[in-house]
């Protein structure tokens, strides 16, 4: 355990959530929010060392991270036969384990839990009776309008815009983006696989230039 708080722990915001395309529609604008509020957004996928373990990737992320973000939308395997990954439901539980045992800045730890749907998470995950989770029903502005909120509640950053208005900024943004790359020669698929290093930064520079 580090003596003391990484000089960004109280504006880092880890998020836990699947990494493939499918799941783009929500992380791109989860990822423009954080950052919109003036956070960081960390996530293992920023990094691409192959010699470091995912695990200690992992776990160094959120030690410097006061805020985490857990989606258990995946819950339900998506065909038969399939293996339900349980690395999301893994991390939730290192992040807890931080909160509840530490005797230091640790405790200071706040994290928000998503579902796809009300209740789904605790029927996979019963020892989260209780837990205030938000649902997005895999709806992209439900789940800004979701972090806005928790935001509010939690961080209490209460001169935020409504959640409706952050999402018509990231519409903006989205469009932007997509215009200028093309613009300089990126294919759809280009777009689609880009680096989550690259995307925020275009996030940062689009923000600089209409903030």
């Amino acid at each position: 355990m580090p003596p003391g708080p990484h000089p960004g722990f109280n504006k880092n915001v880890f998020i836990n959530c699947p990494f493939d395309s499918q799941y783009n529609p929500l992380l791109n604008p989860i990822l423009f929010t954080i950052l919109y509020v003036g956070f960081t957004p960390q996530i293992a996928s920023q990094t691409g060392d192959s010699g470091e373990q995912r695990i200690n990737k992992i776990i160094s992320l959120l030690l410097k991270s006061r805020y985490s973000i857990h989606d258990l939308s995946r819950v339900r395997s998506g065909r038969r036969g399939e293996f339900f990954r349980l690395n999301i439901p893994f991390e939730l539980g290192v992040d807890y384990g931080f909160r509840r045992t530490s005797t230091g800045y640790l405790r200071k730890k706040r994290f928000l839990v998503l579902g796809a749907n009300p209740h789904d998470f605790k029927r996979a995950l019963s020892d989260l009776g209780g837990v205030d989770a938000k649902s997005h029903g895999n709806d992209p502005k439900k789940a800004v309008i979701a972090l806005r909120n928790w935001f509010v509640d939690t961080v209490h950053l209460s001169y935020l815009p409504s959640g409706s208005s952050i999402w018509e900024e990231f519409s903006d943004f989205h469009l932007d983006f997509y215009d200028q790359r093309k613009k300089d020669g990126f294919s759809r698929q280009d777009l689609d696989t880009l680096p989550v290093r690259e995307y925020i930064a275009c996030i940062r520079d689009w923000l600089k230039t209409h903030s």
